[in-house]
């Protein structure tokens, strides 16, 4: 039963990480200069959308920034533990603890 409980959490991260890009489709600034950091080009986001680095990577570019994520939760509902946990299910484990 443990493998149901791992698809759930990855559909809801997935969830969660999809409702940031379509919040961040809607702030074309923010969205710019995340584009630009990753260097994916807006003809190649909707591909980009079903790779998991890349929603764990536009979770970290939100979470980077508090006032943004801040942002995002009031517009969308959700608190920020809801997107941290969804960071740590699409970033799997951190190499470097122990």
């Amino acid at each position: 039963m443990p493998a149901q409980k791992d698809t759930s959490a990855a559909e809801e991260a997935e969830a969660t990480a999809v409702a940031v890009l379509g919040w961040l489709a809607g702030e074309p600034e923010l969205l710019s200069r995340f584009l630009a950091l990753t260097g994916v080009s807006p003809a190649d986001v909707r591909h980009a959308a079903g790779d998991p680095g890349f929603l764990a990577g536009l979770l970290d570019f939100l979470m980077g920034h508090e006032p943004t994520l801040l942002d995002f939760c009031e517009a969308s509902g959700l608190p920020p533990e809801t997107v941290v946990r969804a960071h740590a299910v699409l970033s799997g484990p951190d190499p470097s603890f122990p």
